[in-house]
């Protein structure tokens, strides 16, 4: 079992640029000189499909790719495989990099140290529900005992318990969507790539998938690396957010700078119509308070909070002012109902200083 070591695995990607074509190696030169997607294809015949990328993924978090369709975030996340291979850069899992492995490195790296989850499901339509989740640890080799124990753990914590001898076609997307995510758990790998994992599903079930993802990681706490097209769902699951256009990254931080400090008319195109109530925390708007400052008695939450959650608290406690309460239980910062509702209704124009 890996649990225990997956806070080890952060993933660094350094200087990671793909061309596409025969001649790739030799062109990889004209991208330090500033060469433009469209330039690369219409004078040498070649696709860009990333440039210098440049991300560090915190171990343990979830790290969002967003981006519109040919922007490159797919390419990016099967680069972290090496099921694409890069024209140049380092991709350092841990203290390896994934670019100098071997073969046999490689295949070792794959079983044991990732797991995908991809979009559509991709279960294998003449295995029961219980023979595709041990699949992973089969290819192993893994004691069947040990696969049967691991498999059944994980489709009960996805909700599937009662369906380990159906097949896929018995079952609707969100379920097997389910099976996916349960196959990629069982195989026990700290990295996890989620490649558009719920983009085919309905929106009711595509929420119910982002919960049970979010639930699960306060337990499991993997790397996880998640690729969407969708704003809404890149804020409700990263930790952080990179944005990609044309194979670049335009911009990248949490969810609340990118959301309050657009880095320019692309991202703010994006974030236009973003509900902040549900995006921004208090401490972000908070009025600094020292400790022994705070009135007695006062109404509190804790920092983290997001200013939705805040003023449907004051609401329904009939209250108007917030004590802002740190890690440790100290009150650091107050905000007032009027501070939320200004926030939450701010023009695109506005400016909120974003602590951290």
């Amino acid at each position: 079992m890996v649990e225990g070591l997956q806070n080890r695995y952060g993933i660094e990607v350094k200087g990671l640029s793909k061309i596409f074509g025969p001649n790739a190696a030799n062109l990889a030169h004209l991208l330090e000189n500033g060469v433009t997607k469209a330039e690369l294809n219409e004078r040498h015949g070649h696709v860009l499909g990333l440039k210098d990328i440049n991300i560090s993924m915190p171990a343990g978090g979830i790290q969002v790719i967003m981006g519109l369709s040919g922007s490159g975030k797919s390419t990016l996340i099967r680069h972290i495989n090496r099921l694409v291979e890069p024209t140049c850069g380092q991709i350092l899992v841990g203290d390896a990099d994934v670019v100098k492995m071997s073969e046999r490195e490689l295949r070792e790296f794959r079983r044991h140290k990732t797991a995908m989850v991809f979009q559509k499901f991709a279960l294998l339509p003449h295995r029961t529900v219980l023979e595709n989740t041990v699949y992973g640890l089969e290819i192993q080799g893994v004691l069947r005992a040990t696969q049967i124990k691991s498999a059944m753990h994980w489709l009960g914590r996805v909700g599937l318990t009662g369906f380990e001898q159906s097949y896929p076609n018995q079952l609707s997307g969100g379920m097997q969507q389910r099976v996916g995510l349960a196959r990629a758990l069982t195989n026990d790998a700290p990295i996890l790539l989620m490649d558009e994992a719920f983009s085919a599903l309905d929106p009711l079930i595509r929420v119910d998938m982002q919960t049970i993802l979010l639930d699960l990681q306060k337990e499991i706490r993997k790397t996880i690396v998640f690729i969407t097209h969708d704003l809404d769902e890149a804020l409700r699951l990263g930790d952080r957010i990179a944005i990609l256009r044309d194979g670049e990254i335009i911009q990248q931080g949490t969810g609340q700078q990118i959301v309050l400090e657009p880095a320019d008319d692309y991202i703010m195109s994006f974030v236009r119509h973003v509900n902040r109530g549900r995006v921004v925390q208090v401490e972000t708007i908070m009025t600094p308070l020292n400790p022994h400052d705070a009135p007695s008695g006062m109404a509190t939450a804790e920092a983290g909070t997001l200013l939705e959650d805040a003023a449907r608290r004051m609401l329904s406690s009939g209250v108007d002012r917030l004590a802002i309460l740190d890690a440790q239980g100290q009150a650091t910062g107050a905000l007032t109902l009027q501070n939320v509702m200004s926030a939450m209704v701010a023009s695109d124009s506005a400016t909120l200083h974003v602590h951290g």
